[in-house]
């Protein structure tokens, strides 16, 4: 049978893009649909955005540091108004890149919502076309539990463009995406308060770097509430939140933030036509090769429910178009040390195994964790303590992980995972000669055994 496309992408973020650049460019005939933002959530109310709202903040730290080396400066004035222009700029110009992306490759682009109406066949906006694969790329959508008052909230998508900084911001979540606005929200003025319902937030990290960011966002000021949750949020006369916890107190707020996980994008999408099924958590279920369950269907990236991770999405997209349109040049993509930075403040950077994992796993460990006051802070009367720690299995001296709490992490953590990859021993690290003064030189100084 002839079809209109070898490849339909539904989907044009960071692992759809992939897919149909690589799969257009191994000779296939490929068209994306997309209905809402080229580049999807990374690039415009995710990853990208988000590290220059990081950026934005840490200007307040530098500021501060800066009376140490002799600067005198006037009182600052931020502006959200200009950091959210400026920033919408960026987005729209990363929007026409990845247009132009598709577009130089071959691919045909559609914008409009997809819908799939057969094992291969999708509608777009009234309009059909066949497709030998569909590959399903729609990624995830930021979810707010269902209790009274939840429209009040906000969530990733809408921090981005608020149209002014609330002067107070409640924080709910405990992961990486919660972690990461409370300090934007406080490096940028806002009175902040972060709250989780469990013992300690970043849970499945490291815990002396859990234990460590606590630390540092107690002394930064950060009103932090543990075994803590929200059982009802309603508005004040003034327009101010008022969010009563289960526990009968209550925290008045101007902004309330839930970053409390994400739910695959699968609204409208036609699954019911087709013989995809998800798994127990609500994700598409597929094998090692990213094929559903219906032959003709594939899924990649944070619709599945892996590694959420846009560098993750972006070898699945490969991976997918190697194995149906250039299979010689065809491998699987590796989950093992996957580095991985969260960009609070400080920031973190990890790459391995945790202790935690490792001593799950069997292996007998050897830990050795330095923390130290970084030297740029030296001639400040700031008290920030940087984190470093390599957990090493104690019979094979193979380094197992790698984890960073301080400025710069996940720039060092990057080089770091090439190392682990390659399967480092603790004495190629002592081996390596350090760059001085750094902090990276840190790694491969540290010979004391901590535990």
């Amino acid at each position: 049978m002839a079809y209109d496309f070898d490849l339909f992408v539904i989907g044009a973020g960071s692992g759809g893009v992939r897919a149909a650049r690589f799969a257009a460019g191994f000779g296939a005939k490929v068209a994306v649909a997309e209905s809402r933002y080229l580049g999807g959530t990374c690039v415009n109310v995710g990853c990208v955005p988000k590290k220059l709202l990081v950026y934005g903040a840490h200007v307040a730290d530098e500021l501060e540091q800066a009376a140490g080396f002799g600067w005198t400066l006037e009182e600052g004035h931020f502006d959200w108004g200009t950091l959210i222009a400026n920033k919408n700029r960026e987005i729209e110009r990363l929007n026409g890149i990845y247009r132009n992306l598709l577009v130089n490759s071959g691919v045909t682009l559609l914008q409009g919502h997809a819908r799939i109406t057969g094992a291969n066949e999708v509608e777009v906006d009234g309009q059909r076309f066949s497709a030998e694969h569909i590959l399903i790329a729609t990624g995830g959508w930021p979810q707010v539990p269902d209790i009274p008052g939840k429209e009040l909230a906000i969530t990733s998508n809408e921090a981005f463009y608020l149209k002014e900084l609330p002067r107070r911001v409640l924080v709910v979540g405990g992961g990486y995406i919660a972690v990461e606005f409370a300090g934007i929200f406080q490096g940028l003025g806002a009175d902040t308060t972060l709250l989780y319902r469990g013992e300690l937030f970043l849970r499945g990290f490291d815990g002396s770097v859990r234990t460590h960011l606590k630390e540092e966002l107690e002394k930064r000021g950060m009103n932090l509430q543990f075994n803590a949750d929200i059982q009802r949020i309603d508005k004040l006369e003034d327009g101010s939140l008022k969010a009563t916890l289960k526990d009968g107190r209550e925290l008045v707020a101007d902004c309330v933030f839930y970053a409390t996980g994400r739910r695959p994008m699968l609204d409208n999408l036609g699954l019911e036509n087709t013989g995809v099924e998800l798994d127990a958590r609500g994700f598409i279920r597929v094998d090692e090769q990213y094929q559903t369950t219906a032959p003709s269907i594939l899924a990649i990236g944070d619709v599945i429910g892996r590694v959420q991770l846009t560098p993750v999405a972006l070898a699945e997209g490969m991976a997918v178009a190697r194995r149906l349109f250039k299979p010689e040049q065809y491998r699987k993509v590796d989950y093992q040390n996957i580095p991985t930075a969260v960009f609070s403040q400080p920031p973190i950077g990890t790459v391995g195994l945790t202790e935690e994992q490792a001593l799950a796993a069997g292996h007998k460990v050897q830990i050795f964790e330095s923390r130290f006051r970084a030297m740029k802070l030296t001639l400040t009367d700031i008290q920030e303590k940087t984190l470093m720690k390599l957990v090493v299995d104690a019979e094979t001296d193979k380094v197992l992980g790698c984890h960073m709490v301080g400025p710069d992490a996940g720039e060092i953590i990057q080089g770091l995972g090439i190392a682990l990859k390659a399967g480092a021993t603790k004495q190629l690290f002592d081996d390596t000669i350090g760059v001085h003064p750094t902090a990276a030189e840190e790694f491969v100084t540290m010979r004391t055994v901590t535990r």
